[in-house]
Parts: C-alpha cells; sequence; structure tokens
C-alpha cells in the first residue's frame, strides 16, 4: 500500500478508536500494535515493550512530576484567593482594574499551577462573582477567567513546553523562555478586549476605581510573595547555570510543600496525601501518553509514513505560509477533541520535519501550537474550561460563558498572526538569554 494512503487510513483509524471513549495512551498502543501486525508481523511486537520503556528512559521526564507537584501543592491551599485578592488591592486604582486584576491573577497562577483548570477554579471562585457584583457583564466576567486560565500552558513554567521539548528533542529552556514574551502579549490583548467590552456594554461606570489603604495593600504581599519568589528562584536557577530543569523543578515542588505547609497550616497528613496521590495520577497518565507515543511514532517511522508526508509535504509548490496555515487548522481541530499533551506527542514528530523543511524555527513553532492548543481550551465540544467556569458559576449559561469566550479565541489567532509577523517576539529572549541557536 502507498504510505500516504496508509497514513490516511491510520489517521482516520486512529481518530474512531480515540473517539470509542478508549484512554488516549491505550488507544495509541492498539492502533500502533494492530498496524505493525498487519504489515510486519507478529515478531514486531517484540519491539513494543523496549520502544515503551525506552520512551521513558529520560531524565528530563522527571521535572513533570515535580512540576505537578508544584502546582498541586499550590492549588491545595487559598494562594489563588489570596493573588486574587493582593491584585485588586494593589491594581483597583486602574480603571478597570477588577478585571485587569482577576487577569493578572490568572496568568501568576497559571505560572505557579501550570494547571488550566484548577487556574479558573481558583481564581474564578472569587473572581466572577466580584465582577458580576460590581455590574461587569457576565460574558465578560466568564470569559475573561476561561481565557486567561489558558495561559497555565504558555506561561514558564509548563508541563506542556516540557512534553514538546521531550518529544522534539528541543532544549526546554529556551521553550520555557520563548513563552514568556507572547504570554503577556496574550494577556494584555485580554485585557484591552475585557474593559472595551465592558465600557461599550454601557457598563462604563463599573470601570471606575475604587481604594485600599496602603496597610490594607501591605498586609496580603507576605502570604504571596514567596510563592512568586520561588517561581522567580526556579527559572533563575535554570537560566544561571545552576541547576537543570528537573533538579530546579524539585527544589520548586519541596518548597512550594513547605510553604504550603507552614504558611497555610496545612498540617493534616490527609491533605498532604491527597497532594501526593493527585500529583501521581496525572503524572502517570501524562508518562503512559508519552510512552505510548513513543509506540505509535515508531510504528508511523517503521510503516514509512512520517518520511512519506514530509517528501510531499516538500513537493508542493505552496507558499509555506500557506501551509503553516493549513497546519494551524489542523491544531485546532485537533485541539478540539484531544488534551494538548495528545496532540503535541502525535503531531510534533510528524510536523517537526515538515516545519522545519520549509524553513520555521522548532521554537516559534511551539509557541504558535501551544496557543493553537489554548484555544481548544475554551472551545466546544470538549472546551474543559467552559465546563470548569459552568460549575463554579451555574446561574450563567453556558452558552453565555462560550459566547463570552469567543473574543478570547480571537485575541488568540492575533497572537498567532502577530506571531507570524513578527517571529522575535517568540525566539527573541531565548537568544537573549541563552545565545543564538546555531
Amino acid at each position: 500500500m502507498d504510505p500516504l494512503t496508509l497514513g490516511a487510513l491510520v489517521a482516520v483509524l486512529t481518530i474512531a478508536v480515540l473517539f470509542s471513549g478508549i484512554s488516549v495512551a491505550a488507544g495509541l498502543l492498539v492502533v500502533s500494535a494492530g498496524f505493525l501486525i498487519v504489515f510486519d508481523g507478529m515478531s514486531s511486537l517484540s519491539l513494543i515493550p523496549e520502544i515503551f520503556f525506552g520512551k521513558l528512559d529520560n531524565f528530563a521526564l522527571l521535572s513533570i512530576p515535580m512540576f505537578i507537584i508544584m502546582g498541586a501543592a499550590i492549588a491545595s491551599t487559598r494562594a489563588g484567593a489570596d493573588l486574587y485578592e493582593a491584585l485588586e488591592r494593589w491594581l483597583t486604582r486602574i480603571p478597570g482594574g477588577l478585571v485587569v486584576s482577576n487577569l493578572g491573577a490568572c496568568a501568576l497562577f497559571a505560572a505557579m499551577s501550570g494547571s488550566s483548570p484548577a487556574t479558573c477554579a481558583a481564581i474564578g471562585k472569587m473572581g466572577i462573582p466580584e465582577m458580576r457584583k460590581r455590574g461587569y457583564p457576565d460574558g465578560v466576567a466568564a470569559g475573561s477567567i476561561a481565557a486567561g486560565g489558558t495561559l497555565g500552558i504558555l506561561i514558564p513554567p509548563s508541563v506542556t513546553m516540557i512534553v514538546y521539548g521531550i518529544a522534539t528533542e528541543t532544549s526546554i529552556g529556551r521553550l520555557f523562555l520563548a513563552g514568556v514574551v507572547p504570554g503577556l502579549m496574550l494577556v494584555g490583548l485580554f485585557m484591552v478586549w475585557s474593559l472595551w467590552s465592558t465600557w461599550r456594554s454601557g457598563q462604563a461606570s463599573v470601570l471606575s476605581a475604587g481604594s485600599y489603604s496602603w496597610r490594607e495593600r501591605m498586609e496580603i504581599l507576605p502570604r504571596v510573595l514567596p510563592f512568586v519568589a520561588i517561581i522567580i528562584g526556579v527559572l533563575y536557577a535554570m537560566y544561571g547555570g545552576i541547576a537543570t530543569p528537573s533538579e530546579t523543578a524539585a527544589v520548586g515542588a519541596l518548597l512550594c510543600l513547605l510553604i504550603a505547609v507552614v504558611i497555610y497550616k496545612l498540617w493534616d497528613p490527609r491533605a498532604i496525601w491527597v497532594i501526593l496521590r493527585d500529583s501521581t495520577k496525572e503524572s502517570v497518565m501524562i508518562l503512559f501518553i508519552i510512552a505510548a507515543a513513543g509506540v505509535f511514532s515508531y510504528m508511523l517511522s517503521s510503516l514509512f509514513i512520517t518520511q512519506a508526508i514530509a517528501e510531499w509535504i516538500g513537493t508542493l509548490d505552496v507558499n509555506r505560509w500557506v501551509l503553516m496555515g493549513t497546519i494551524n487548522v489542523f491544531l485546532i481541530i485537533a485541539g478540539f477533541f484531544l488534551p494538548p499533551v495528545a496532540v503535541i506527542l502525535m503531531a510534533a514528530p510528524i510536523l517537526l520535519p515538515i516545519i522545519t523543511t520549509a524553513g520555521f524555527d522548532p521554537i516559534w513553532f511551539a509557541v504558535v501550537l501551544t496557543i493553537n492548543m489554548e484555544i481548544g481550551l475554551i472551545s466546544p465540544p470538549v472546551g474543559l474550561n467552559l465546563y470548569v467556569i459552568n460549575g463554579i458559576a451555574p446561574d450563567i449559561s453556558l452558552r453565555t460563558i462560550l459566547l463570552g469566550s469567543l473574543p478570547f479565541v480571537a485575541c488568540m489567532v492575533v497572537a498567532i498572526v502577530l506571531l507570524c509577523l513578527f517571529p522575535g517576539l517568540a525566539t527573541w529572549l531565548p537568544d537573549l538569554v541563552m545565545g543564538v541557536a546555531i
């Protein structure tokens, strides 16, 4: 069978298997094993265990459970509420300071926890009722939190970036730095839209500033600054050459657990056990997908599907930006149905030779891919963040939440366009800090 035809068959069957409700990892293993048996014989199955466990034999993978523990420790405390309250007190003099502080809190909490649903839940529980009480439109209140929660997979430290780095053998340090400027740019776009939408709705009076005393502003800082210091410390240790990403993640996880115990009085051993238990479950799920995706990639390469696709793309007489536009459409559609980690592990090994052949920077592409995955988090039919927000504010209809989120999807599309026009937005900081990649 022609490799391109075979690739189309693999794609169709993979989608069908994943839509059956089976777990992503198990589905990839079933498809991989089935095609290997049909085309390479039963003897090919003997290679699957070696490939499966060999994919996990990577020291960088240790950073995934460590960052997950770091985020779980933060999410288990009142850190989100304190962070929201601190920013509200400090930014309240700015017109529209409440929505600005909500998005700022989402950005910081997302950076600390790395979890989109946790960010929506932690900031949304306080932010959405407060914005509605002060007269902000329901769509702005719900949509801003749903969109702000997606920043967790872009702003470092990001588990998604780690997974992309492992899948494509790209520097994780560079990937973290590449997400900083685009992440801040997205926060800015979200803020501009929220303020303009509120003003346009005829409720501009809610943008007027409130006031807090300097004593009220200062007393909240000791509960927030330690977590911010940990993020800064982790990034400094990583880029200062003091430790590897895995080592800094381990230290960050330990410090977050200690802060949760000391500052937030998380003394109950059962609470610590819940953090470790949930972190282990999520880590195993991600690592299982990584290993299964390794087998899936081997199957594609063994049947010459990956090589044939790359060769076919190379023969197409199309503008490279048309090609990039097609890839973006594919990523957005995939993100509608699959979690970011699964999409990255399945698509990155196939897309990497295509984008490099077309002359695109893989570090830059990682940011574009991640923003596409963010779009999937606030888009139906899966749209995990939409359902989290609906659970927090059940009296806001899912339709209102969706309509309120769509403008933020447009902001993400604008961000992708800006990255295409100005690739330096993603590559400038990594090149400045770590030198130009050769």
